[in-house]
C-alpha cells in the first residue's frame, strides 16, 4: 500500500527536476550574450549609450566680457531759440533725418517786422551820414580858404565819424533781426532719429522751455559703454599700445544672439573704486539699427587669438582625480581616460592647449555611466561650429 503510493510522488518529483534542468540550460545558454555587448566569454557590463563629438581645430579668439549700455553719439533736445507761436510741424514721430532737415516752424510775421525797422532806420541813418560828409568836404574847403574856423570843421568831423558808428549799429541790428527770422525754421543739428513729439502745433513757445519740442538722437554710428574688471586692465592695455583696431562684439541681454560688430574707441583714464571696474567705450556702425541708445548689451572685446588650435566641446569636459579629463573613444569603441590643459573658453566651446588631437572624438553625454576601458555604443552628433 505505501509502495503504491509513493511511486506516483517519485514520478512527479522526477519531472520536475527535469524541468529545472532545462531552465537552467537555457539560462546559462544566453547569459554570455549579456556581457561585454554580446561577446562570449568575458565578463563585465554590457556596452554604454553614448554620444560624442569630434575634436576641430581652428582659430579660437579670447574674449573680455562686460556688461554695457548702448549710448547715443549725440542727442539733442530740440528747442526753439525765439518766442513765438508754433505754426508747424514738419517731422514724424521715429522719423529719421538727416542734418539741416525742418523739424518745425515759428510764426515768422513779427521778426519779419522788426527786420523792415530795422532796415528803415538804416537807410535814415546812412542819408544822416551822406549828408554830413558833403558837409565835411564843404566846411574843409572853406576852411582851406580861410573862411570859417577850425573848431567848426573838427565839429563836423566829430559829427560824420558819430552818424557813421550809427549807421554800423543798424546793420548789427539787421543782422540780429535777420537771425532771429532764421530762428523761426528750426532744423535738425545732425542725423539721427526723432522720438516722440512734445509740443504741438498752435502752442506758444518759448526759448526758456526746458521740455523742447522732440529729442533727437544719433544712432548711427553709436556708441557702447561697457564695464571691464581691473584685473583684465594689463591685457586691454596691451593692445592698445600697439595702435591695432581691436574687435567688439556685442549680444543681447541673454547672450546668445550677436546683434553688432564694432571697435573699441576709447577707455576711461581711472579705475571705480567702488565697483573694481574701468570704463571703455566702443562704436558700432549700427547700419540695421538693431542697437538703440539705453538699451543693455553684453560686450565682448577680442583681445587675443590662438591659431590652429584643437577645440572641443565643454559638456565633454570632466573633473576628477587626474583633474580636468575627458573620455577619449577608441577605434575599438572602448574609452580611454585623458588629462587635458585647458585654454579659454566660450559659450560651448573650450581651447585645449595639451591632451587631445583634432580629429579625436570625445564623449559629451553618459560620461557619468565610464569608467577607463569602458565599451560604449556611439551616437555621433554634428559638432557645433568654432567660435567665429
Amino acid at each position: 500500500m505505501n509502495s503504491r503510493r509513493s511511486k506516483p510522488l517519485l514520478i512527479g518529483l522526477a519531472v520536475l527536476l527535469s524541468i529545472a534542468s532545462a531552465y537552467l540550460f537555457k539560462s546559462y545558454k544566453v547569459q554570455p550574450q549579456l556581457h561585454d555587448g554580446g561577446k562570449p566569454g568575458k565578463s563585465g557590463l554590457s556596452a554604454v549609450a553614448v554620444v560624442a563629438e569630434i575634436a576641430l581645430q581652428g582659430d579660437f579668439p579670447t574674449y573680455l566680457s562686460g556688461l554695457g549700455t548702448v549710448t547715443a553719439l549725440n542727442t539733442a533736445t530740440i528747442r526753439s531759440r525765439v518766442d513765438g507761436e508754433l505754426i508747424r510741424v514738419a517731422f514724424r514721430e521715429g522719423q529719421t533725418v538727416r542734418a539741416g532737415d525742418l523739424l518745425a516752424e515759428i510764426d515768422p510775421r513779427p521778426f519779419q517786422a522788426q527786420l523792415m525797422q530795422a532796415e528803415g532806420q538804416l537807410l535814415r541813418d546812412e542819408a544822416l551820414l551822406k549828408n554830413a560828409r558833403i558837409d565835411l568836404e564843404r566846411y574843409q574847403t572853406l576852411l582851406e580858404q580861410d573862411s570859417i574856423a577850425a573848431q567848426q570843421t573838427a565839429t563836423q568831423e566829430a559829427l560824420v565819424r558819430q552818424y557813421r558808428g550809427i549807421v554800423e549799429t543798424d546793420r548789427g541790428l539787421i543782422a540780429d533781426a535777420r537771425l532771429q527770422l532764421a530762428y523761426t525754421r528750426i532744423t535738425a543739428p545732425f542725423a539721427g532719429r526723432l522720438g516722440l513729439r512734445l509740443v504741438d502745433q498752435g502752442n506758444i513757445v518759448q526759448a526758456s522751455d526746458v521740455t523742447g519740442l522732440v529729442v533727437l538722437t544719433q544712432i548711427q554710428p553709436i556708441t557702447v559703454v561697457f564695464t571691464l574688471p581691473e584685473t583684465d586692465l594689463p591685457a586691454v592695455m596691451k593692445r592698445l599700445r600697439t595702435g591695432e583696431s581691436r574687435p567688439i562684439e556685442a549680444y543681447d541681454r541673454s547672450d546668445r544672439i550677436r546683434l553688432a560688430r564694432g571697435k573699441l574707441l576709447a577707455m576711461d583714464n581711472q579705475i571705480d573704486t567702488t565697483t573694481g571696474t574701468i570704463k571703455l567705450k566702443a562704436q558700432f556702425d549700427n547700419e540695421d539699427q538693431s542697437l538703440f541708445p539705453n538699451q543693455f548689451v553684453n560686450a565682448r572685446l577680442v583681445v587675443d587669438t590662438l591659431h590652429d588650435v584643437t577645440i572641443a566641446p565643454t559638456a565633454a569636459i570632466q573633473r576628477g582625480t587626474p583633474g580636468t579629463f575627458v573620455y577619449v573613444v577608441n577605434e575599438d569603441k572602448t574609452v580611454s581616460v585623458r588629462p587635458l590643459k585647458l585654454g579659454p573658453t566660450e559659450a560651448e566651446k573650450v581651447a585645449v592647449l595639451e591632451g587631445l588631437e583634432p580629429g579625436e572624438q570625445v564623449v559629451v553625454d553618459g560620461a557619468d555611466r565610464l569608467r577607463e576601458g569602458a565599451t560604449v555604443d556611439i551616437t555621433t552628433r554634428e559638432p557645433a561650429a568654432p567660435a567665429p
